[in-house]
């Protein structure tokens, strides 16, 4: 069983930035890819950022493409999103999640979940 805990997110204007956390329960992840989902009121959830926990291969959505970056830390068992030039259309519940290789885009691929975390980008 895999336990990922996402840190608090926040309230933050237009054009600025955030980082989020996960912080996951099993101490080997060498086969897992971590990624970063997110829904927005009335919308479905949708891909955000993936990266392999070897780090060797990252994967983002077109519209965080250039602005978000996702990373790890293995010694930490953490995974990172780091969320720049936020627009009020980021506003969503960030959910972080896990699933073996390969990697999927796709939420029903993905076994292993957080709690979500709250972020509001305001205009």
């Amino acid at each position: 069983q895999v336990q990922l805990v996402e840190s608090r997110g926040g309230l933050v204007q237009a054009g600025g930035s955030l980082r989020l956390s996960c912080a996951a329960s099993r101490r080997t992840f060498s086969a897992y890819v971590m990624a970063w989902f997110r829904q927005a009121p009335g919308k479905e959830r949708e891909f955000v950022a993936a990266v392999t926990w070897s780090g060797t291969n990252t994967y983002y959505a077109d519209s965080t493409k250039g602005r978000f970056t996702i990373s790890r830390d293995s010694a930490k068992n953490t995974v990172y999103l780091q969320m720049n030039s936020l627009k009020p259309e980021d506003t969503a519940e960030y959910y972080c999640a896990a699933r073996g290789l390969p990697y999927s885009e796709f939420e029903s691929a993905y076994p292993y979940w957080g709690q979500g975390t709250q972020v509001t980008v305001s205009s």
